[in-house]
């Protein structure tokens, strides 16, 4: 995935993983939390979204929860 994507849930991705890698769990929580609102809010109220989550994000999400549990276990 290149900077010069042009969605802005594939931005977010890009900063979230960013985050995770530099262990910033708060910038990470919001980033991911971002992303959510990003990829929900797309196709208006009461649309479902059918997509299925892309490998690099599921990917985040679970580094995401790796750093949670670093985290909160030291």
């Amino acid at each position: 995935m290149g900077i010069d994507e042009r969605r802005l849930g594939d931005r977010i991705l890009n900063a979230l993983e960013l985050a995770i890698e530099q262990e910033n769990l708060e910038v990470a929580e919001l980033l991911a939390r971002a992303l959510e609102e990003a990829l929900t809010g797309f196709g208006g109220p009461g649309a479902i979204d059918r997509r299925e989550l892309p490998d690099a994000m599921l990917a985040a999400f679970d580094g995401l929860d790796r750093l949670r549990r670093r985290t909160l276990a030291g």
